[in-house]
């Protein structure tokens, strides 16, 4: 089974976004994909009226959560909506999340993921800056979920610096793991790939690392090098800048031959299930 990463230099025009990411993804479709990962804010990047977006979203006034479920069951294709300003189910008032769903080839939603781990760090980049937390609440859950390409955990762009999250991926039956992402191209040039193949290389999992990859709105620079990694750390594909479509495969019989030779998820001797704030598990 074929799966896919779209990479988009996504603007502040939702309706322009949600008109290329259609367009990756029909190339997606049509090259026989079953699932693919759109990036971080994949449907509108740079905006200040986040909460406003999710809210309408949430009362079914918003063009987003529509587009999604047309777009997968016209396509036929399972969609990893990178993430979007989504408040909690019932609580359409409440401050958003930065939400990644996962979308069946029916249009129906399988899963939520709401990012762990907010981006409150300063960058010496142009923008310098960076509060996610002013904007978006703290998810959760930890979250796993059946795919026709195997067991996808659903990861978000900052996460990525946080091993223990994976590694609980991994206990909870994890095969792929999607990564959507916007790096900052600072930040990205010095750690994108370091963390991406680590993660794939502790967890044994084919990752599914997916950016945005250029100059956004306020002159924003991310970093691109969308990837597909397979769990032994090899990067089977990558796009460095600019929108784009990349195409893999899972080879279960090789992941499986590797977690034999290398059965690191028996050796382990720190569990993070001890670790009181541990955030819930969900399997889907």
């Amino acid at each position: 089974m074929s799966f896919a990463v779209i990479q988009m230099v996504s603007q502040d025009d939702v309706l322009a976004n949600l008109a290329e990411a259609r367009r990756l993804l029909t190339d997606a479709a049509e090259q026989g994909a079953r699932l693919a990962v759109l990036p971080e804010n994949f449907a509108a990047m740079g905006r200040r009226d986040l909460a406003v977006l999710g809210r309408a979203e949430a009362l079914g006034e918003g063009p987003i959560l529509p587009w999604l479920e047309q777009t997968a069951k016209t396509l036929g294709l399972w969609i990893v909506a990178g993430t979007l300003p989504l408040p909690p189910d019932g609580q359409p008032n409440a401050k958003p999340n930065a939400c990644s769903l996962l979308i069946d080839d029916q249009g129906q939603r399988v899963a939520r993921y709401d990012k762990l781990h907010l981006f409150d760090v300063d960058v010496s980049d142009s923008h310098g800056r960076y509060r996610e937390s002013d904007d978006y609440a703290f998810g959760a859950k930890v979250v796993v979920a059946d795919t026709p390409v195997g067991k996808l955990g659903l990861t978000v762009c900052y996460d990525l610096r946080f091993p223990e999250l994976y590694s609980n991926l991994r206990e909870a039956g994890a095969e792929l793991i999607s990564i959507p992402a916007a790096f900052t191209a600072v930040t990205g040039q010095a750690h994108w790939q370091v963390l991406t193949r680590a993660r794939a290389i502790e967890t044994q999992c084919y990752v599914l690392a997916c950016g945005q990859g250029g100059t956004h709105p306020g002159g924003r620079q991310t970093f691109g090098h969308s990837a597909l990694i397979d769990p032994w750390g090899r990067v089977l594909t990558e796009l460095p800048g600019g929108p784009g479509v990349l195409l893999g495969q899972r080879d279960a019989a090789e992941q499986a031959a590797i977690r034999q030779r290398m059965p690191v998820a028996q050796h382990r001797r720190f569990f993070a299930a001890a670790e009181p704030r541990l955030p819930a598990m969900e399997k889907v």
